[in-house]
């Protein structure tokens, strides 16, 4: 059931890249708008995500996943209604605002179900729907910009999503906070000052949400950006350039993920990082391939180099949640999660931004040079990330874990 929310959570934000180029050619925005634009769903998204976990952790989390799925569904369908950069921000930043609430419930909810030794897989699993709203949000969204209008997908997607939330309201279900690991599941909510001592007692997990900050930079990019790269440097068609842009690297991902979760989890019975172990390893190996996505000019090469990057990605995606909750109490998970979002998509925010910025401003001979640049740039990110889950993994982890 939470895998068909996440998949409208991601298909609903992700319908807008698929149409940007066509915004751009339609009101005539420029890269540093469709930047703001683009980052105005995650500022919002990552201000509120701190609030949503601390209600997470207080409130029944059906209801905040599924009245969140209300809201933003109600938000894309007004989308559709939009003609000036105003009405687009403002959008997005309501938008943001809805779904920030998801995460932190729905990762808590999943804990309670799954412990340890299982919950790797399931939160990859889970994972999956990421991808695959991704890869269906940026495509159909092309798909009817080209048929019927840019408009008709942000009804489509809208609709269904509400539909979806009140069929669920019936179907699912809230666990004992706790249940999956405690002799004695937690009842009482958390002060702010125990939720906070929870989540930054640890060197892990304070770190581990530093590298969610840098991979979520890179991320952003390849969501809002990617289409609009394809087709300005390769000349893609729309449709061709959102569906391109979305389904060698999340559809890699999306086959890659379970099998992270499986490593993961059984990394984690030999070793007390071991989630943090397989996240390293892909970042460490994904970070060449998010360079040559930037700079090559040959088509065959930036499929290839998508293709890898995405398995990779799905390597350090599958540990994301399950990794913080390794030195997290179950009582605290909800502002854990929210906390991490907040983090990791300021990071998004930012890259996001400074991307159309860059394009426009950068130092070389067109905005698509500059930006094949920019993208670039990330593989460096990927590379520091996966240098600091190393030291976590041999001098830190095995004492936070226990903690």
């Amino acid at each position: 059931m939470l895998w068909f929310v996440c998949f409208f959570n991601y298909a609903d934000r992700q319908a807008l890249s698929g149409v940007a180029p066509k915004l751009k050619e339609d009101f005539g925005f420029t890269n540093d708008e469709m930047g703001l634009i683009g980052s105005a769903f995650m500022w919002v998204y990552a201000a509120a995500a701190p609030l949503a976990g601390f209600i997470g952790d207080r409130l029944r989390r059906k209801d905040l996943i599924l009245g969140g799925c209300l809201f933003w569904s109600l938000i894309t369908v007004m989308t559709g209604w939009c003609g000036k950069l105003w009405q687009f921000v403002s959008v997005r930043a309501l938008e943001g605002f809805g779904e920030t609430f998801y995460f932190p419930a729905s990762m808590s909810l999943v804990s309670d179900y799954h412990s340890p030794r299982t919950r790797s897989r399931a939160m990859s699993f889970h994972q999956s729907s990421v991808y695959a709203g991704t890869i269906l949000g940026s495509w159909l969204g092309a798909w009817f910009a080209g048929h019927w209008g840019w408009r008709s997908g942000f009804y489509f997607f809208g609709a269904a999503g509400m539909g979806l939330a009140i069929v669920l309201y019936v179907l699912l279900r809230e666990p004992l906070r706790g249940q999956s690991e405690l002799a004695a599941p937690t009842t009482e909510p958390p002060g702010i000052g125990l939720v906070l001592r929870d989540i930054l007692r640890t060197p892990t997990g304070v770190a581990l949400m530093v590298v969610f900050a840098g991979a979520n930079a890179v991320a952003g990019v390849f969501l809002f950006w990617t289409p609009t790269f394809l087709k300005e440097k390769f000349h893609f068609e729309l449709a061709m350039a959102g569906l391109s842009g979305a389904v060698y690297i999340h559809l890699a991902s999306a086959l890659s993920v379970p099998l992270a979760g499986l490593v993961a989890d059984r990394l984690a019975r030999r070793m007390a990082g071991g989630r943090m172990l397989a996240q390293a390893l892909g970042l460490l190996a994904g970070a060449g391939f998010v360079a040559l996505v930037g700079l090559t000019e040959t088509t065959g090469i930036l499929i290839l180099a998508m293709i890898c990057f995405g398995l990779c990605k799905g390597f350090y995606d599958a540990g994301i949640f399950a990794s913080l909750y390794d030195v997290v109490h179950p009582r605290s998970r909800a502002s854990a999660a929210g906390l991490m979002n907040t983090v990791g998509w300021v990071g998004g925010a930012l890259a996001t931004k400074l991307t159309g910025w860059y394009a426009d401003h950068g130092p070389f001979a067109s905005p698509v040079a500059n930006m094949s640049h920019f993208i670039a740039f990330g593989g460096l990110l990927y590379l520091a990330g996966a240098m600091v889950l190393l030291v976590l993994v041999v001098f830190f982890a095995k004492r936070d874990v226990m903690r």
